[in-house]
């Protein structure tokens, strides 16, 4: 099988960079509802001119639109479909599961994949993607690789190899969010899990960057993603150098063609390594999967500081130059920076190194001859041109079927007439199109002024693009009814609690250890289910699911599995129901179901349908970790429930530990509780329905908005 190698752009001359280095496709972002609003992204023309750029080359684009998307967007959002749709995307990346789904129904002809955002992680949610007419899911970067197996044989699978992890899991991280008013799922995350952080654990006392994950990068084991069945390996980066896209396409492209690539994969540590490397939890988490000591790019060691005559120098077989930067490292931890000063008996002299000592290490951050190398391949279509200039006729060139006749006829050459050589070079300069032409040339007796000559290539090659990529059929705007919710003036109280002895309204039994639930009074209540099972640990579960009231899940995948063991569906924040569209859909599957916890007062109270219920009052669950932040040193763990983790401002957020078939998994809940009851709170009034009484953590956090 043959997997394709999926680049990131986030502008222009990063696509272009990727396509020449390889790339079997590029993905990349609109200036609305893109995951990545700090790249630069892509207006329609921009998006045009590269999707023409990558099918001539036999490559595909695909439009990430993969944000949560409020009642009041969601006009634009199919607009911005639609445009992108237009302008030669082959997929869109959508993160609301539901909102896709009447998308597809809307434009049948679209292709779409369920972004990494939508959790995709085990067979049930697989399966709701394939019922919901999305063709690929991107898989969640947390999915293990026997997961990885079964869903592929579900649906095509894209899955990620190589650049940033994020600390939480995929489309449940709200840290950004409450903690700093900028959403994540907004594409707008500001990276507070970067931060440094304490932890009230023996030996995590010491601030460090203690949620901060290694970058990955699957390596050689990428062979193992082709024969588990994925379709795409992808490559993380956005907001990374051109330089960097090229350099992993490159490295890609050596692995799967089983060719050293040594050489390679120092050009790629060189354009972007934060930390070093992990393998990912797709292979079982390793010691090198956090980052604690460093969190920005450090490049890759070239050697050691010393003083020549008090002047800092790093001995080194490396061949630095001019532009060539560096950073300084102690211990495995930052110092300071330095960039190249000149060159000296084997190594070089830096400037810049403030607070550097003998023996640190020195490690290039930008080798401009590595930038140079990562973009030096230029990917070219082949193509057979004829050209013919007589004297008397319209100059005439042809490919294929294409073909161009000049408007005038040539002149007779007065004196040296236009030589086969002239025209060749001229037709040889494709103006940065990517074409390598296999010329033949009839000339004579011609005369032609080289302006003119340049025009008529040009014409050509312009012409030529546009005949062997022409433009798609454009999808006219189509009528999209908006969602009647139907209202009622019942009143519910719901908590999520660790024990099921809660009266007074709907308990969510949030359980310690999934392998040890209790055996009764568990009838009237829902069992609470985060984003992350595997499909064997939910098989392990099911059993148990039938002595519940029903299932309350934080995963799209609990539609399917409420199908599968024929019992009532409790939609949780999880969902992240953001939209009339997605409430609408939402309620066809779920009897009850909460609105997504980001959303404003005023965004709720205008989705108060039939079951809906808003987060009001105990914690906020910010962030799921199917990681362990102590490095799994389980011989030496105190295995206390609840930790802190204190950030640099003194800020400290509640860190739970919970059992799930053996493994210890994490959430991390804001640091403020949340009490909005007091306020003009959401479906607080004579038509309001029910609400949710959060109480997932001992404390919680304060009511935001999504931004």
């Amino acid at each position: 099988m043959k997997a394709e190698i999926l680049a990131p752009a986030g502008d222009e001359q990063s696509a272009y960079a990727a396509l020449k280095a390889g790339a079997d496709a590029v993905y990349l972002g609109l200036t609305q509802f893109s995951a990545r609003a700090g790249a630069e992204n892509f207006d329609a023309s921009a998006l045009r001119r590269t999707a023409k750029f990558a099918h001539f080359l036999g490559a595909k684009v695909y439009v990430c639109l993969n944000t949560l998307v409020k009642d009041s967007e969601t006009e634009g959002f199919f607009r911005s479909a639609r445009e992108a749709w237009n302008a030669g995307a082959d997929a869109l990346l959508v993160q609301d599961i539901f909102l896709g789904k009447r998308l597809k129904e809307v434009y049948p002809e679209m292709t779409l994949h369920l972004s990494t955002q939508g959790g995709c992680c085990n067979v049930y949610g697989a399966r709701l993607a394939k019922e919901f007419g999305f063709s690929r899911a991107v898989l969640a970067r947390e999915t293990p690789l026997d997961e990885i197996k079964k869903i592929s044989e579900i649906i095509e699978t894209e899955c990620f190899v190589q650049g940033a992890l994020c600390t939480a899991f995929s489309g449940q991280c709200y840290l950004s969010s409450f903690a700093g008013n900028n959403s994540g799922n907004r594409g707008r995350c500001k990276q507070p899990c970067r931060k440094k952080y304490s932890l009230d654990r023996a030996g995590y006392e010491k601030p460090a960057y203690a949620l901060s994950t290694s970058d990955l990068c699957v390596g050689a084991r990428v062979a193992e993603y082709v024969a588990a069945g994925v379709s795409s390996l992808k490559i993380e980066g956005r907001l990374r150098r051109r330089e960097y896209c090229a350099a992993a396409v490159r490295y890609y492209r050596a692995l799967l063609q089983g060719l050293p690539a040594r050489a390679e994969f120092s050009d790629l540590k060189r354009a972007y390594n934060r930390g070093g490397y992990t393998a990912g939890l797709a292979f079982g988490q390793a010691d090198d999967f956090l980052s604690r000591k460093t969190q920005g790019h450090i490049g890759e060691d070239v050697g050691e500081l010393f003083f020549v005559n008090g002047a800092p120098f790093c001995k080194s077989s490396f061949a630095a130059r001019k532009g060539d930067c560096f950073k300084i490292l102690r211990a495995g931890e930052e110092v300071c920076g330095g960039v190249y000063l000149s060159s000296g008996k084997n190594g070089f002299f830096l400037s810049g190194t403030s607070n550097a000592r003998t023996g640190d290490r020195v490690c290039v951050t930008t080798d401009t001859a590595a930038g140079e190398r990562a973009l030096s391949r230029a990917r070219l279509r082949e193509v057979s041109v004829e050209l013919r200039f007589a004297a008397g006729a319209p100059p005439y060139a042809k490919c294929g079927d294409f073909e161009l006749l000049g408007k005038e006829p040539l002149a007779p050459a007065k004196n040296a007439p236009l030589s086969a050589e002239e025209i060749s070079e001229c037709f040889r300069k494709t103006d940065a199109m990517p074409v390598s032409p296999r010329l033949t040339v009839q000339t004579e007796g011609a005369f032609c002024p080289k302006s003119a000559l340049n025009a008529f290539r040009r014409e050509f090659y312009e012409g030529l693009i546009n005949a062997l990529v022409p433009e798609r059929e454009p999808l006219e705007e189509r009528s999209v009814a908006p969602p009647a919710l139907r209202l009622c003036g019942k009143r519910e109280r719901a908590a999520i609690s660790e024990e099921l002895s809660e009266g007074g309204g709907i308990v969510i039994f949030k359980p310690r250890d999934y392998e040890k639930l209790p055996k009764t009074g568990t009838e009237r209540a829902y069992l609470y289910l985060p984003a992350f099972f595997t499909s064997k640990e939910i098989e392990a579960l099911k059993p148990e699911i039938s002595r519940f009231y029903g299932i309350y899940c934080d995963g799209y995948y609990g539609v399917k599995l409420a199908e599968a063991c024929k019992t009532e569906l409790f939609a949780g924040t999880g969902f992240n129901l953001c939209n009339g569209y997605a409430v609408a859909e939402a309620k066809k599957y779920a009897g009850r179901f909460v609105l997504s916890k980001e959303l404003s007062a005023r965004d709720q109270n205008a989705l108060a349908a039939e079951g809906a219920f808003a987060l009001l009052q105990g914690g906020i669950k910010a962030m799921d970790l199917i990681y362990c932040p102590f490095s799994r040193t389980c011989a030496k763990c105190d295995k206390r429930e609840y930790y802190t983790a204190t950030d640099e401002d003194g800020r400290s957020f509640p860190l739970r530990r919970y059992r799930a078939f053996g493994a210890c998994r994490f959430e991390l809940y804001n640091c403020a509780p949340l009490w909005a009851e007091a306020e003009v709170s959401p479906l607080a009034d004579e038509t309001a329905k029910e609400l949710l009484r959060g109480r997932t953590a001992t404390r919680g956090h304060e009511k935001g908005s999504m931004q």
